[in-house]
């Protein structure tokens, strides 16, 4: 594949008003590409477009929409139409998890936790897919987890969702082959961002939180490759961890998340 020129390139990030969404619109603009915002806060959006736009001369264009409404992707496509914008890339990064024992959730929470982790992957997905293989010159990265990578004791609707992730985009990944678009899923473990005020402190077992940065560097990094795989994980101790959940029985590594999750936490 050739190098991805990110001048030429305009990039829909969704969840970009913080954490893994604004810096991927960091690093993005850095490297001289447009890019187009989404998520619900409106403010937030417009700082971070004024501050890309006047470090970086870029394109920043703010929309704001709450993801876990149906047909999110259409609903994007008419908004990016009647600005007269063509997106290039598309990063799903929008997401959020619910944190405890399933039997105690609020039913109306978990319906939304899955419309904004997987209905809103695939509808987007769906919705530019056609228009990005036939340019051949970007990427769709779909934002999953090491939560997809075994059961997620108090965290099963996020852990089963981000499995679904991960499975769907490499899947896609095979189905693009030869057309110059680039698919990734990126797999990131516990990061330091808003994600833990949303799922609460103790959702991140106890495990050291990355940088933002750095996990945004990994994905970036892969999809620089001239063959990109179809899924990266962020941080040595992630892939090693992943390298040992194959090697052993999925009971034992339930088991083993199960009783790492429910141990007290202190905040943070």
């Amino acid at each position: 594949m050739n190098a991805i020129d990110y001048r030429a390139q305009t990039v829909l990030i969704t969840g970009a008003s913080s954490g893994l969404g604004a810096e991927f619109a960091r690093q993005v603009a850095a490297r001289g590409a447009d890019v187009v915002l989404v998520a619900r806060r409106l403010d937030r959006l417009d700082a971070l477009a004024g501050e890309l736009t006047e470090k970086h001369g870029t394109k920043a264009t703010a929309i704001p929409m709450d993801l876990a409404a149906p047909r999110a992707g259409a609903a994007l496509e008419r908004a990016l139409a009647a600005r007269g914008t063509e997106v290039t890339s598309v990063i799903n990064n929008a997401g959020f998890a619910t944190y405890g024992p399933f039997h105690e959730e609020d039913p109306e929470r978990l319906a939304a936790e899955i419309a904004l982790d997987v209905t809103s992957v695939v509808d987007i997905s769906r919705t530019f897919i056609e228009g990005l293989r036939e340019r051949g010159d970007g990427f769709l990265l779909n934002v999953a987890s090491m939560a997809a990578y075994q059961a997620a004791p108090a965290l099963a609707v996020y852990g089963a969702a981000k499995a679904f992730v991960l499975n769907f985009t490499e899947a896609l990944w095979y189905e693009a082959r030869g057309t110059g678009l680039r698919v990734l899923a990126l797999s990131p473990g516990a990061t330091r961002t808003e994600f833990f005020e949303v799922a609460g402190d103790g959702a991140d077992g106890g495990m050291r939180r990355m940088e933002a940065a750095d996990v945004v560097r990994t994905a970036l990094a892969a999809l620089d490759r001239r063959n990109p795989p179809p899924s990266v994980i962020a941080g040595l101790s992630n892939r090693l961890t992943s390298l040992l959940t194959r090697a052993v029985s999925r009971r034992w590594t339930t088991m083993a998340l199960g009783a790492m999750m429910s141990r007290p936490r202190v905040a943070r």
